[in-house]
This record gives structure tokens, C-alpha cells and sequence, in this order.
């Protein structure tokens, strides 16, 4: 079986890589990343074997960007002078929001894995390739990041 063309590679893979970016790494930061993600895919894609997962491939390549991006914003000075922009994107809801930042708050690799499985919806051994560890890391990874996000959301229940 031979590689699609890239162009359809690119079709096909692109909402799912997004909406991926969007989660992991943050609306502000999901086009800088997408880009870069598929910049990088392109410069790799002929030395691709034609029997590779090219979806859990190029998810790989988006939780990399999207922990870089994540470093490079600690980094990163905030201006004194203005407070911060707010979300180009507006949130699907109150329950949403306050979720997606106690998702924001996992540790990079519960983060990842979170957002790969619920996201990109991929399976523990695709996480565990894309994360570059075991099967087993990538299940312990999802079941603490689930652990602590459960704990955050019973502090803030009230019957």
C-alpha cells in the first residue's frame, strides 16, 4: 500500500489535528500550532512506512508542537501596561469552560493524554505511541489526569 498524496493526507487529518491543537494547546495557540504540526509533517511524510497509523503519526506530532507551545508560553513576557486579550473563540458553555481549564491545570503529559483520548479519540496504544511510553503509562497517565479532574469537580459541587 503506498502513501495518499499529501494534499489529501492533509484533508483528511486536518478538523480532527485542530480541534486536538484547540484542546491541548489552547485557541490562541491552535493556528501557530496547526501550522507548524503540518510543516513538520510534510518535511517527514516520504520517510513514512505506507503501514503506519498515519493519524495516530500526525497526533503525535500535534501533542509535541502543542507541549512546545505550552513551554515557550512560560516564557513568554506578559505586557504590564493591558490585561490580556480575551478568547477569540467563545466557550460552548459554563460547565465546558470550567472543565477545560481544570484540563488546562493537568500536568503536560495527563494534559496530553486527555486531550488525545477525549479529542482526538484515540485508543491507549495509539496515546502510548503517540506519547512515546507503554501502554500501561499511557492508561495511568488517563486514569490519574480523570482522578484529579473528578476530585476538582466534587470540590466545586453542591447538591
Amino acid at each position: 500500500m503506498a502513501l495518499p498524496p499529501f494534499q489529501r493526507f492533509l484533508d483528511e487529518h486536518r478538523e480532527p489535528v485542530y480541534r486536538f491543537l484547540v484542546a491541548a494547546a489552547g485557541a490562541q495557540e491552535a493556528d501557530d500550532c496547526f501550522q507548524e504540526t503540518f510543516i513538520a509533517a510534510l518535511r517527514a511524510y516520504p520517510k513514512v512506512r505506507a503501514d503506519s497509523n498515519l493519524r495516530a503519526w500526525v497526533l503525535t506530532i500535534a501533542g509535541r508542537k502543542a507541549i512546545d507551545a505550552h513551554r515557550a508560553r512560560g516564557r513568554r513576557p506578559l505586557p504590564a501596561a493591558s490585561p490580556p486579550e480575551p478568547a477569540a473563540v467563545a466557550p460552548a458553555g459554563p460547565a465546558d469552560t470550567e472543565l477545560w481549564a481544570l484540563v488546562a491545570g493537568l500536568p503536560p503529559k495527563q494534559r496530553t493524554t486527555v486531550a488525545l483520548r477525549f479529542v482526538g479519540d484515540l485508543s491507549h496504544a495509539e496515546i502510548a505511541g503517540a506519547l512515546n511510553c507503554s501502554e500501561d503509562a499511557a492508561r495511568r497517565n488517563l486514569h490519574e489526569a480523570l482522578a484529579k479532574l473528578r476530585n476538582e469537580l466534587r470540590k466545586g459541587w453542591t447538591p
